[in-house]
């Protein structure tokens, strides 16, 4: 088999690999307070998920204003991930969603801290599961639901 051939065959061989190569790291900022141990499990579970989790422990109160998100979507940590705002406790598969779709909107939100969220979600929960929703904040302030999760 002539160098050529053997190129070519090696090129075609290798070419589905490349469909499993390792997805690209998403770079995200979080802040929140210090001591709070739900926003490191969060971050822990988002580095788990593929991204690069970047910490503030300096609180999240003012970010959150100076970002936009209205209070009362308000929860202990707030993101910034490619010009969207990400408040509380939201699954990494809705924040990669949103990623891929990319709405004009200001971000996602999963207000207060519901059992069974992502960081929400350890053993000292005994298990515990609160339905939550997921809800997208448009340019205006206005929620709608993104996703809902059930038990």
């Amino acid at each position: 088999m002539n160098t050529y051939r053997r190129s070519l065959l090696l090129g075609v061989l290798l070419f589905p690999a490349y469909g499993f190569a390792a997805p690209e790291k998403l770079d995200i900022t979080m802040w929140r307070g210090p001591k709070c141990k739900c926003c490191k499990d969060w971050a822990t579970y988002l580095e788990k998920n593929g991204f690069i989790v970047k910490v503030n422990n300096d609180g999240n109160t003012e970010i959150r204003q100076k970002l936009g998100m209205p209070v009362q979507f308000g929860s202990c940590h707030t993101a910034l991930i490619d010009g969207y705002v990400i408040e509380g406790h939201v699954p990494a598969k809705e924040i990669k969603r949103l990623l891929a779709e990319k709405p004009k909107v200001l971000g996602l939100t999963v207000p207060a801290m519901p059992l069974g969220s992502p960081g929400m979600d350890g053993p000292e929960y005994k298990g515990k599961k609160d339905p939550y929703d997921v809800l997208i904040i448009d340019s205006k302030g206005r929620p709608s639901v993104y996703q809902s999760y059930r038990y």
